[in-house]
This record gives structure tokens, sequence and C-alpha cells, in this order.
């Protein structure tokens, strides 16, 4: 029975269900936050949890990869995010009910118990970071670092991994090119968030919890970390092995185990499979259909967005801020677009310009 267990949880570990898990759960979560984050129903779920991984590190390979020094930050990481998650979520739920109800919400009710930034927040901020600092002590004593021999140009490490907050970064490097996910999206991640205060001038939810009054944003914001980041995190982290192979968490990791990956480009599907003929030699015309689809999910979905399902946005936010919006989140929609498209149809680039170093 243990066995049949083990084997299903290795089934659900491949990126392709482990990633649609994810997506299908960030839906739930957002549809049900009023259900879910009640008490009654999180702390069995959370005692739950603690059991399964205690019955997890029982198993010799699960605990092999649980239990590496550099690994075991991600597990706090885990039910730190799951738990901020949900108080987050609790306080929202709450005052959206009071809302509803026509009461003040928690932040109002609790306004008469604010106190000065000095010297109250301070002295507890340092306290706070004193009581860290003897935690990092006492870790780099109990665990020692993960540091490996001196870097041999004849040996290279398998799977050679990088921190584990790069971890979500790494992961985007077999969907997409280098230049494309180590330099082009976390660029414009970063400038998105720093953006956002200029082009968001939604008033609501600012001061308070609340999911009614800003559900897209939340959404969107939630998808992309917690998703996107989160969950490619720990992907990354337990269920890439060597090679960049994928194993389940209770699989040993075999350094001789090979996958056959017949990755094709968009031009080769069209030219080659489709129409039975050689690839053209001009670059452009043999990539047209991929910059065709590119230009079209770039320039032409924000218009007819703005005309149809986004139209109270558009007039909201106006030609400028829309535009940036909507192209921010295209962006971060190709990376799961670009993720299917490698699982089902083994598709390497959309766009694939070897001549001018671009590729998609």
């Amino acid at each position: 029975m243990q066995d049949l267990l083990k084997d299903f949880l290795n089934w659900l570990s491949s990126p392709t269900i482990f990633f649609t898990l994810a997506c299908i759960g960030w839906v739930l979560l957002m549809k049900y936050y009023r259900k879910w984050t009640n008490p009654k129903f999180m702390i069995p779920v959370f005692i739950f949890s603690v059991i399964a991984l205690v019955w997890s590190l029982m198993d010799p390979n699960f605990f092999i990869q649980a239990s590496k020094p550099d690994n075991i930050p991600i597990w706090i990481m885990a039910y730190a995010t799951g738990y901020f998650v949900w108080l987050s979520f609790r306080r929202a739920a709450i005052n959206d009910a009071l809302d509803e109800e026509g009461k003040p919400n928690l932040e109002k009710q609790e306004s008469n118990q604010k106190v000065y930034t000095w010297p109250d927040l301070v002295y507890s901020e340092l306290i706070c970071m004193v009581l860290f600092l003897a935690f990092l002590f006492a870790w780099a004593v109990i665990f020692q670092a993960p540091l490996e021999e001196p870097a041999n140009t004849g040996v290279t490490p398998n799977p050679a991994k990088a921190p584990w907050y790069f971890l979500g970064l790494q992961e985007m490097l077999v969907y997409f090119d280098p230049w494309m996910a180590g330099v082009v999206m976390p660029v414009m991640i970063i400038v998105g968030l720093v953006a956002l205060p200029y082009y968001d001038d939604n008033p609501k939810g600012n001061g308070y919890y609340t999911v009614k009054d800003r559900f897209s944003a939340i959404w969107v914001f939630g998808f992309g970390f917690i998703v996107l980041w989160i969950a490619l995190i720990f992907l990354g982290t337990f269920f890439r092995g060597p090679s960049w192979n994928t194993y389940g968490p209770f699989e040993y990791w075999d350094k001789h185990k090979v996958l056959v990956m017949n990755n094709i480009n968009l031009s080769e599907l069209f030219w080659v499979k489709l129409l039975h003929t050689k690839l053209p030699t001009n670059p452009f015309v043999r990539e047209f259909l991929g910059i065709g689809l590119t230009l079209g999910y770039m320039v032409a979905i924000p218009p007819i967005l703005s005309k149809t399902f986004l139209k109270n946005y558009y007039q909201r936010l106006g030609f400028t801020r829309y535009n940036i919006v909507v192209i921010l989140g295209l962006v971060m929609l190709s990376l799961p677009i670009k993720m299917y498209l490698r699982w089902f149809i083994n598709l390497k680039y959309i766009v694939a310009l070897p001549e001018y170093v671009f590729n998609i």
C-alpha cells in the first residue's frame, strides 16, 4: 500500500502535473478563500501536512534530499509562506464579510491600538534582529555549509544548481533562451514591480486586507509569486535531479538516467513536419509563422481585450498605463504557455533566429 502511494506521489511530481495542480490550486484558493481560511479547516490541514512530512522522511530517498543543509530553508520557506498567505487571506475574508454587513473592518477596529514608531516599533525590531542573529549563529553551528571542493574544469557537478532563490529562473531556462530567461524576464519583473504604484491607482485595499475590492490585482500578483516563483523553486529543489531530469520525491537520483529529448522549433514543425519540405534559407521567411504569432500575441491581444473583457479597465487606466499592464501580464503568461508547449508537443522555440542571437 505504501509503495502504491509513493508511486502515485512520484507521478504527481512530474512538472506537467505538478504545475497544473499548482495553477488549479491557486484558482480554488481565490474562489473559496472564505472557506479554506477558516481555522477549523486549516488546522487539520496543517496537522496532516506535518504527519505526511514525518512519514515521508522515513523513506531513505526522500530523506537524502529533504535533509540537505541547503534544502532545509526551503521547508521553512514553504511553511512560512503558507502561514502568511493564510493569515492575509483570513483577515481579508473577515474584512469582506464585515464590509457586506456594513461594519468597520479589522484595521479600523484596531486603530485605537496604534503606537508610535519610536520607540515602540524600533525596539521591537531591534529585539527581533538580535534573536534572529542568534538563530543564524545556532544554524551555522548545527548545519555545515554545503561547500564543495575547489572548482575543477574537468569535473562538472551534476546536478549543477543555482542558489535556491534563483531556481525559479533556472527552471525557466528549460523553456526559454538564456537571454530571455536570465535577462529580459527578470528585468521586466523588477521594472513592473517598481512601476506598480504609478499604473495601479485603485485606492481600494490601501491600509486593510481585502480580496473582494482587489480581486484581479491579488489574483495576478499571487499567481506570479506563488505559482510562477515559489512553486518553481520547490520544483527545482526537490524534483530536478542529475542532468536536470525529473525525479519523484521517493525516487533515487540516478546520475546515469538518460531521457531522449526530441525538441523541435516551430519552423521545423511547420515546414518539415507539416509541409514536408526543406527549411527556407532566408531566416525571416523560415520563421514567419513564429514572428507572426509573437507579434499577434503582443500587439493584437491588448487592443482586442480593451474592446471586450477589459473595456472598463482600459477606460479607467487610459491608453499608456493599460498597455503597460497588459503587456507585462502577457509576458508573465508566456511562461506557462511555453511550458505547456514544451510538455505537449516538445516545442523548443517559437521564433529561432540564431543568426541574430534571437530565440523565443
